[in-house]
């Protein structure tokens, strides 16, 4: 029997040692990357719902391997090779490679700061430094709105005429709540801003849905937020008209046949 010096089996143990903690644990000779682990746990910590713990990593650790079980099995079983279960893996696969080609996307083409402001600025405009309490009646024809104004004129009571609006505001009296004028359609918005308080439009007012008598509840001072409120909001949606116009350009280039 031949003994190793004691300098030779330390040298052995450090050069094993970095290739044992390069895996967390091994399941049926299948070794799981610790490497693995590390990037699960960033990605946990990432989304602020824990902090990195060992409580955190032994979990995972456990769900890394109980996975490893689970798909050692389904490969012996052949489940992979399933028609339905190859056009899962194929639609997954495109998701997640275009996910990553889209943040990268971003990640090249960043929302400035001004672009941001110019967008807050351009919406601040559109609402404007008034909110109106609006209620109308929506019927069909002319002839039908100014037969309403006549009554109406007569001591008709609106919230009873408005029953028989055509859409969903008759149940509540043709009510439609504190809004900006932006908020309708350019013909609507034009008759009822030229409107007192409780006053109705003496004609109908044509739109696309139809023909409209309007009442002008009360207004008020607009309460738009302020830019720091909205400012991750309006960057989100800059990102995704981006987004949306990127993936146009590219299907404009394919040939679509």
């Amino acid at each position: 029997m031949m003994f190793k010096p004691a300098s030779l089996l330390l040298m052995t143990a450090l050069v094993a040692t970095p290739a044992f903690a390069q895996n967390v644990a091994t399941v049926n000779g299948k070794p799981i990357p610790a490497a693995k682990v590390d990037q699960i746990v960033k990605q946990v910590v990432a989304q602020g719902k824990q902090a990195d713990s060992p409580q955190l990593r032994e979990a995972i650790k456990k769900d890394l391997i109980n996975r490893e079980v689970m798909i050692q099995e389904a490969d012996r079983q052949g489940v992979a090779n399933r028609p339905d279960v190859k056009m899962a893996l194929d639609n997954a696969r495109q998701s997640i490679v275009i996910n990553a080609m889209l943040q990268d996307y971003v990640k090249k083409n960043p929302v400035k700061d001004a672009d941001i402001k110019a967008e807050y600025d351009k919406y601040k405009s559109q609402v404007g430094d008034k909110e109106y309490h609006a209620r109308h009646i929506l019927v069909a024809t002319e002839d039908e709105a100014k037969a309403i104004i006549v009554k109406l004129k007569a001591g008709g009571k609106f919230e009873e005429l408005a029953k028989q609006s055509k859409d969903g505001s008759a149940a509540n009296g043709g009510d439609l709540d504190w809004a900006s004028a932006a908020s309708y359609v350019p013909e609507f918005s034009a008759a009822m801003i030229k409107l007192n308080k409780g006053q109705i439009t003496e004609t109908p007012v044509k739109t696309q849905f139809g023909y409209h008598v309007i009442k002008l509840e009360d207004t008020r001072a607009a309460k738009v937020p302020s830019f720091d409120e909205v400012k991750q909001q309006v960057a989100e949606s800059i990102q995704q008209r981006r987004l949306a116009a990127y993936r146009d350009e590219l299907a404009k280039k394919a040939k679509i046949q």
